[in-house]
């Protein structure tokens, strides 16, 4: 084995157990590797899929030390991992991406700043210290605007809109009651855009990148309905995309797998929204169409192996399955219906509670068109809306 590859048979770490942790630990397995997921939750989907279980606190010292005596590298699946966990696993094996990096991407002021000063353009923002600023601030911005919480929130929580000034003291109320100590916030501006579009990246640690085709999203209260695979439009947009993306992750000198959400505004110019050091619910297609999945490019690229071809095999269409959608599809012939419909691939994530606004699953609906796999996604979707069928 070349020197810094870690081969298969090797203990890979994954810090966060959700359905990405779950989906990364079995294509880890795939290549022969072994997985330890730590994560609270003892519900967590990733364990029952991983080799070695850690479901303890995040702050537990001893289980720090079991864990980094454990595996050759650790990895997260997401970006609100504590930074200081990931400092302190780094002081024993390789962390990837870095804890640097981390604490750049999970605080959003930090990251618009990281990229403002980068020369990447991004929607106008200010940060906010205190509740009682935020007229001044949006002000700065200008109207319509988002606050959201610095740290911490996703899928639309910890977030407010505010169309209009006379919004401000119903929006200030609702930031001051969630307020913790040292809580802080960013205000951005609601930029008016044609298409909300997204695109992987993967960068080795010998500095080669690799993207996947540009995304079309669709969202609903802040949560990704739908990923429509390739982004209609021009293939000059998707150039600039990619060229965009390999540009922002050699900046931050990444070793991993990426995403940038993006705004495709009427000019024809692409702003940055977010960027996540992980993969994506955006590139969940993947699985289903792509010679190498996500999260298989996410094993090669910690382990120091070679990066994977990224051919899209099909288009698609990926809907993700919120909440009671899971209910819908479970009850009488829900499931049997989805996959009586021609290029149907379901996921179900096997998380025991269904909630409002969370992610139980996602289905990708293949076909020979982009046009052919819409309509299957929107036969799909229109059984949905009509409610469970009636068992027999």
């Amino acid at each position: 084995m070349t020197a810094g590859v870690i081969a298969p048979g090797s203990v890979l770490g994954v810090l966060g157990g959700g359905q990405l942790g779950a989906m990364f630990t079995v294509a880890a397995c795939r290549l022969g590797y072994h997985v330890a997921v730590w994560d609270p939750d003892p519900d967590a989907p990733a364990h029952r899929v991983a080799t070695h279980s850690f479901p303890f606190s995040f702050t537990d010292q001893q289980v720090l030390t079991r864990f980094a005596d454990l595996v050759s590298v650790v990895t997260y699946e997401w970006e609100n991992v504590p930074v200081e966990l990931c400092r302190a696993l780094e002081q024993r094996k390789p962390v990837r991406p870095s804890s640097a990096i981390l604490s750049v991407i999970q605080d959003r002021i930090a990251q618009k700043n990281f990229l403002a000063t980068n020369g990447f353009s991004v929607p106008p923002f200010a940060a906010l210290a205190s509740p009682d600023q935020l007229l001044s601030t949006v002000r700065q911005v200008g109207f319509p605007a988002l606050c959201k919480t610095a740290t911490a929130g996703y899928d639309g929580k910890g977030q407010w809109r505010i169309p209009h000034e006379s919004d401000i003291p119903e929006v200030e109320q609702a930031v001051l009651e969630s307020a913790r100590p040292d809580m802080r916030w960013i205000v951005e501006s609601l930029v008016s855009f044609e298409r909300e579009l997204s695109i992987l990246v993967v960068r080795g640690s010998d500095g080669q990148s690799c993207t996947y085709p540009m995304v079309e999203n669709e969202h609903e209260e802040g949560i990704l309905r739908a990923t429509m695979v390739p982004a209609p439009g021009s293939s000059a947009v998707a150039d600039q995309a990619a060229a965009l993306a390999i540009q922002v992750v050699d900046r931050l000198e990444g070793v991993g797998v990426f995403c940038l959400e993006l705004f495709h505004l009427p000019t024809g110019e692409l702003l940055i929204n977010e960027i996540a050091p992980r993969p994506h619910n955006s590139g969940h297609y993947t699985l289903d169409v792509c010679t190498v999945s996500q999260f298989e490019q996410q094993v090669r690229v910690i382990c120091g192996m070679p990066l994977g071809e990224v051919r899209l095999l099909s288009p698609a269409v990926m809907l993700n399955l919120i909440g009671d959608d899971a209910v819908s599809l479970m009850k009488g012939e829900g499931c049997r219906t989805l996959l009586d419909i021609p290029g149907a691939v379901l996921h179900l994530y096997g998380k025991h509670v269904i909630r409002p606004r969370r992610k139980m699953g996602h289905v990708t609906f293949l076909g020979e068109t982009l046009g052919l796999a819409l309509d299957r996604a929107k036969q799909f979707r229109d059984g949905l809306a009509s409610g469970p069928p009636a068992s027999g």
